[in-house]
């Protein structure tokens, strides 16, 4: 039965590991395995099969994959207005020092992309900023894995941690706190590592302590801070932000000369302060729209969560009417600050809708894949599938399950490359695991041990496929595949070791 109740996942693994099919293709044929084995063995009726696929529809169009469109639709539009060309410029003349610049660009800039848009962006294009401008390909993508770990959970405005929220309904701001919690040591370290594998070993953190401390406490704080009093949306958007003001600060302030890892002077264009502002525009704008339409301003939270609708879908046992916020929700806010803000920088509304529908036709395989990894997860988790699998896995474990509940989540990332997947593929397992007469731990625990679902998916957001192949493609050098999964596997197993420690140990502390 554990075996069968494993199928879907056992044949993703195989299909995007082994054959390399194309994972639109292989999460389709998954969702049919599902509910072939739900109606099958586990003799879920057929309308209630079909009410869990259209939840899981439901779920993964709105909010998940309006939030995926409408943030990379906002890159795509700073590209289209060459916003991020500029934004280019005010990064490289900040240093002429190799640490520096890929602390400020891999780190700090890296981070911020992949808040606000996710999906690769914060590899592909910080590792090619870097290759630009001279240093290493293999070592620039090679950082940017690494930078590109602890922020994942909140990619794309905290996607991956609001959908952890819906599939186990716990509140996303109590599991973004546990998740900044459980990495804050990995991100107070990340900057040291960043430095030292930039200098080949300890010998490159020369003069490099207070920009290490600094990066690090800068992008920590903040993230903790959102998380705790807002929730994901903006948690890794604000840590980023606050770092890259770090690190200029601290640039220009205590400047680090050293011969060994001087890059060649930067003959920039010199850009205005009115010019940046309007460049960083769209990303401003987001940053205001959902900060106010957050609890932390709750007159405009309370009017908006008003427009909203319940809808019940899935009528079987253990079924809720589905929520749809209309107005306050990330991926309306975010295509409404983008629209203002690329109208202020030229763009006519029709070369707007074009770059919109450019973007949708762009992301349509990923769509297919969301929904059918969704539905999945659905189907297995009302069928009773997904409670098989966490009854064997704790009889296996026992009370010691915390200490394995990151590496499923990482798995979860290696198998799709997606964060917010895993946390659909592994989310409600987690909690239900705990939930078991074995353990039966508190509901805090129970949210400790669910956020670690998005810790451990950080740690395979390093070694996915799709990251190693998005971070090759960036620097256009062939057989670098290979280079750069030998490097992030050395990262990625204490990653997951130290993660499955701290989970285990800081359940007592949350009990």
């Amino acid at each position: 039965m554990f075996l069968l109740a494993l199928s879907p996942i056992l044949w993703l693994v195989l299909a995007l590991s082994v054959l390399k099919m194309a994972p639109w293709k292989a999460c389709l044929l998954a969702l049919i395995i599902s509910l072939a084995a739900g109606m099958g063995v586990w003799g879920m009726e057929s309308q209630y099969a079909i009410e869990s696929v259209l939840e899981g529809l439901a779920l993964a169009c709105w909010p998940i994959l309006l939030v995926i469109i409408a943030a990379i639709f906002t890159y795509n539009l700073t590209l289209e207005t060459k916003a991020m060309d500029t934004i280019k410029e005010l990064l490289t003349g900040v240093s002429h020092d190799k640490r520096v610049l890929i602390l400020l660009i891999g780190w700090g800039f890296g981070g911020f992309l992949e808040g606000m848009a996710g999906f690769g962006t914060a590899i592909a294009v910080p590792a090619g900023m870097l290759a630009g401008i001279g240093i290493n390909p293999i070592l620039s993508v090679s950082v940017c894995l690494i930078a590109n770990s602890v922020p994942t959970a909140y990619g794309s405005i905290g996607i991956p941690l609001v959908t952890l929220g819906n599939v186990t309904g716990f509140d996303s701001v109590q599991l973004a706190t546990y998740t900044s919690l459980q990495l804050g040591v990995l991100t107070l370290l990340c900057p040291w590592l960043m430095v030292i594998v930039t200098g080949g070993g300890l010998k490159a953190l020369r003069g490099m302590t207070m920009m290490c401390l600094g990066s690090g406490l800068a992008f920590f704080i903040p993230e903790l801070l959102l998380s705790m009093f807002v929730g994901p949306e903006l948690a890794v958007v604000a840590g980023a932000i606050v770092t890259m003001g770090t690190i200029v600060v601290l640039a220009k302030k205590f400047p680090v000369n050293d011969p060994e890892f001087a890059m060649p002077a930067h003959e920039g264009v010199k850009i205005s302060t009115a010019q940046a502002v309007n460049a960083c525009l769209p990303f401003i704008l987001i940053f205001v729209f959902l900060l106010f339409t957050s609890k932390l301003v709750p007159p405009i939270n309370q009017f908006l969560m008003q427009f909203k609708s319940a809808v019940p879908i899935y009528t079987g046992e253990g079924g809720a009417p589905y929520t749809f916020v209309w107005i306050n929700t990330p991926g309306v806010l975010i295509l409404l600050a983008s629209f203002i803000a690329g109208s202020k920088q030229g763009a006519s509304f029709g070369k707007m809708f074009g770059v919109l529908a450019k973007t949708i036709n762009g992301l349509k395989f990923t769509m297919v894949t969301i929904i059918a990894v969704i539905a999945t997860a659905k189907v297995m988790g009302y069928s009773g599938m997904t409670n098989q699998i966490a009854d064997t896995a704790v009889a296996a474990t026992g009370a010691a399950y915390p200490c394995i509940a990151a590496f499923l989540g990482s798995v979860g990332t290696y198998i799709t490359g997606s964060a917010t997947s895993s946390c659909v593929l592994f989310g409600k397992l987690q909690v239900m695991a705990m939930q078991s007469p074995i353990i039966n731990a508190s509901p805090d625990v129970q949210a400790w041990v669910a956020a670690a679902n998005a810790t451990g998916a950080c740690a395979g957001k390093m070694i996915s496929p799709l990251s190693i192949a998005i971070g090759s493609a960036a620097i256009g050098v062939k057989g670098a595949d290979a280079k750069l999964l030998a490097f992030a596997v050395k990262i990625y197993v204490p990653f997951v070791i130290f993660m499955g420690a701290i989970v285990y140990l800081g359940q007592s502390l949350i009990g």
